[in-house]
């Protein structure tokens, strides 16, 4: 009996050494993994934090709404846009011009898509409507942003105005564009979806737009006509499907593409076919002069589209050219490049 209460003594005593032990090891070790854990996980989140304050503070403006509000205001502002634009004209092919400037950190696509806003309906009259979708720091209160959640409203919205068998929409993308055919959808910080060209033409197809102008300005912009092309539509892009296009950047006010088919070509003419050679040559002059890779910009002309746009032209007297005059730079605008 002795030698087994020994034994159990024993066996009890070794089993509270080895529990004592590792009580020291985990008490040891705990601040360790602690402070490990401190030094290590929220190092990351501040960094990304700080990098992300940064990029906020270059492309969000300081004094005005916070992402949030900008958010939450864009269903009501899409519908004061849609109410301010001037009414259909019966019994006429009306044009309804769409703008959709999608990168808030370069003030030259904010002047496009504004510009093309004032040259369409002061040259071309009451017959032509137009609206404005853009991201940038200073327009933040006064335009709808230039998403896909807007592009989609205001099309659907559209679409209940117009007449389909008459009507043309004309939709001008400015942006930067990548090799994959992505056109770059950015006001930081807010987490905007990117639009690539099977996205673009299945927005388009979904909705009941008969004959359509789908202008495409950016680099690689020519590996959108694919998707886009098709009965009824004219497809119009800066550059073709490897090539780069030029004129943007914080000491641009406008784009090559722009200024040769907005500003020059369409100040001479209302026919945008025409406008697009004028400017496809006047391009390649100024490539060439720079000692540029050339753009080459591309075109397609789908079924009935020049017939429906001469319909449209039978009712217009253009006015005077309207100068290109952009507003103040923001003071985000980003440092200049040559490429899109």
């Amino acid at each position: 009996m002795r030698t087994l209460l020994t034994a159990l003594l024993a066996f009890a005593a070794g089993v509270l050494l080895m529990l004592l032990v590792t009580g020291r090891q985990l008490i040891r070790n705990e601040p360790a993994a602690t402070a490990a854990n401190s030094s290590s996980a929220p190092a990351p989140a501040s960094s990304s934090s700080d990098n992300d304050d940064s990029d906020n503070d270059d492309n969000w403006p300081s004094q005005g709404p916070s992402p949030e509000q900008v958010i939450y205001a864009q269903p009501q502002m899409v519908r004061q846009a849609l109410s301010a634009l001037s009414p259909r004209v019966p019994d006429k092919a009306n044009l309804y011009v769409v703008t959709f400037a999608g990168d808030g950190g370069e003030d030259v696509f904010r002047n496009e898509a504004e510009y093309a806003s004032q040259l369409f309906t002061r040259r071309f009259g009451a017959t032509t409507h137009a609206l404005v979708l853009e991201n940038n720091p200073t327009t933040l209160q006064s335009h709808p942003l230039a998403d896909w959640s807007n592009l989609e409203t205001a099309l659907d919205q559209l679409a209940g105005v117009m007449k389909p068998d008459q009507d043309i929409l004309l939709l001008y993308m400015t942006s930067h564009g990548d090799e994959d055919h992505n056109l770059l959808v950015d006001m930081d910080p807010l987490p905007l979806d990117q639009i690539g060209a099977p996205d673009l033409a299945g927005i388009l197809k979904k909705r009941p737009f008969k004959w359509k102008v789908v202008v495409v300005n950016a680099c690689y912009s020519g590996g959108f006509v694919p998707d886009l092309r098709g009965p009824g539509t004219l497809v119009l892009t800066a550059a073709r499907a490897d090539r780069s296009s030029f004129g943007c950047g914080s000491d641009s006010n406008i784009t090559y593409f722009g200024k040769a088919w907005l500003v020059d070509g369409l100040n001479k003419t209302d026919n945008f076919v025409d406008a697009f050679q004028f400017a496809r040559n006047d391009i390649a002059d100024w490539e060439k002069q720079g000692k540029l890779t050339p753009s080459e910009p591309q075109m397609d002309v789908g079924a009935g589209i020049a017939q429906q746009l001469a319909a449209w032209r039978k009712e217009v007297t253009p006015g005077p050219a309207v100068p290109f005059a952009p507003p103040p730079p923001s003071s985000s605008s980003s440092a200049s490049t040559a490429v899109r």
